[in-house]
């Protein structure tokens, strides 16, 4: 397509120029008009592929798609659809130029269990009136700071809709819409080889500035977005506490973070919660950058832009989230269930990290790979030091049709050299789905605010 082989021809020309402020700008008008026209008021490619496996994006699910019960789980709008075809070990070179290399080598370490269940494409997402206002404001715009690590004039979600270098394609995963307030229960798991394993419990609140009920629309904030984790299970964890403000500018002030412990009951500066740091009660299986995917300052890394492919991601995982399925059907030696996954074929924005000289984070390279109608990175390859693929990440997306929210139903992250894996973000089992528009006032999200949260 045109429109890739453009972004092929100039890639190279915008990794030499990231870091210079004056390439850091905002869209022409002309380019800005395409929004809503040629592509999607998000800035995806409105039109199908040319093989007629990518239709041509249509508005998304309706907010009443299907149904959803008492305690917010959604019923599957493709409930009766079939796999068209699978790929396993013994068929994957026949799919191979529509598969990472980090898929691929899930079907060599795992070549008897896993597998993908294909299905039709289906272009499901949505999001408000407000994010597609947003979305034009930021076209015309936003701009990267000096360094690229923080934006201004940034308004709601999706810094760059129309992005001219792989930075930007990485700042609109962070910036992506995800309901602008929502109040959780999730669990992780990570299994030992024999599948094994024990659930962590987290009550998550995350909002946007805009969303709190003190908002000052006069006093415009440095904070991109709060967010505080409490653990609720096990009981040698309970009580602990998170809190995280995302900064805009990371330039002008980086992430703050603190920690409450329950057994002490401190409150602490947390700098660890950043980069390379461990994970959350995760066994040494994700570090603290690993969580949405993806999150924190783009600083460490260069960030080169390859285009657009057409990849088989998991999509519409409405069955993963379904509550008739227990944990213990999710959760297998290996990896997680794949029966009851689902993959679709969608372009996604390839974008490939690659660690500064000088800098640290035991991820050497990272390839990215976006979903271009959501924003939401679909897969991660992760490298170490010495070159070689060392982690596997896939997130599970699906469409809150009724709020008009893209989210994941669950992130999987598999170590190939261990045979162990973490998967997060399942809730299956709990009492109520994602509260979306919980009222909160900046007061919720402060230092001071910890140690009564924290309380067992």
């Amino acid at each position: 397509m045109k429109t890739n082989k453009t972004l092929m021809q100039t890639g190279a020309a915008f990794v030499l120029s990231l870091f210079a402020a004056s390439v850091m700008a905002a869209v022409s008008a002309d380019q800005a008009a395409k929004l809503g026209t040629t592509l999607t008021p998000f800035g995806a490619e409105k039109a199908g592929n040319a093989a007629g496996t990518i239709p041509e994006w249509t508005g998304g699910l309706a907010t009443d798609a299907a149904a959803v019960d008492a305690r917010g789980f959604l019923s599957n709008p493709y409930a009766g659809e079939k796999p068209l075809f699978t790929i396993t070990a013994q068929n994957m070179d026949q799919y191979k130029d529509k598969l990472t290399p980090g898929q691929q080598a899930m079907f060599k370490r795992y070549p008897d269990t896993y597998r993908m269940p294909v299905y039709t494409t289906h272009r499901s997402v949505n999001m408000p009136a407000e994010v597609v206002e947003a979305a034009k404001s930021n076209a015309l715009n936003t701009k990267m700071v000096q360094g690229g690590n923080g934006l201004e004039n940034f308004s709601i979600a999706n810094a760059f809709p129309i992005p001219q270098n792989g930075l930007e394609v990485i700042w609109n995963h962070i910036t992506r819409y995800r309901g602008g307030s929502v109040r959780r229960t999730v669990t992780q798991a990570t299994p030992q080889t024999n599948g094994s394993y024990s659930l962590v419990y987290f009550d998550d609140e995350f909002v946007f500035p805009n969303k709190l009920k003190d908002y000052d629309a006069s006093k415009p904030s440095n904070v991109l977005f709060y967010f505080k984790q409490k653990v609720t299970a096990p009981s040698r964890l309970a009580g602990n506490v998170l809190l995280v403000h995302e900064t805009l500018d990371q330039i002008k002030e980086p992430r703050m973070a603190w920690l409450y412990n329950a057994g002490q009951r401190r409150v602490r500066r947390a700098p660890q919660v950043s980069y390379d740091g461990p994970g959350t009660a995760a066994d040494g299986l994700r570090t603290s950058d690993n969580l949405d995917m993806y999150n924190g300052a783009p600083d460490r890394y260069t960030w080169e832009l390859h285009g657009k492919k057409e990849i088989y991601i998991p999509y519409n995982s409405y069955e993963l989230d379904s509550p008739k399925h227990k944990y213990a059907e999710i959760i297998k030696a290996g990896h997680i269930n794949q029966d009851l996954t689902r993959y679709e074929l969608h372009r996604v924005w390839h974008v490939t990290a690659t660690l500064k000289a000088g800098e640290r984070h035991i991820y050497a390279k990272r390839d990215f790979y976006i979903d271009e109608d959501s924003w939401q990175a679909a897969a991660i390859d992760h490298y170490d030091g010495r070159g070689n693929l060392w982690r596997v990440a896939e997130a599970h997306a699906m469409q809150y049709y009724n709020q008009q929210v893209p989210w994941y139903s669950l992130e999987a992250l598999y170590d190939l050299q261990s045979g162990r894996y973490l998967a997060l973000g399942m809730k299956n089992e709990e009492k109520q789905a994602y509260q979306f528009g919980f009222v909160a006032t900046s007061g919720d999200f402060t230092p001071a605010a910890l140690r009564q949260a924290g309380v067992r």
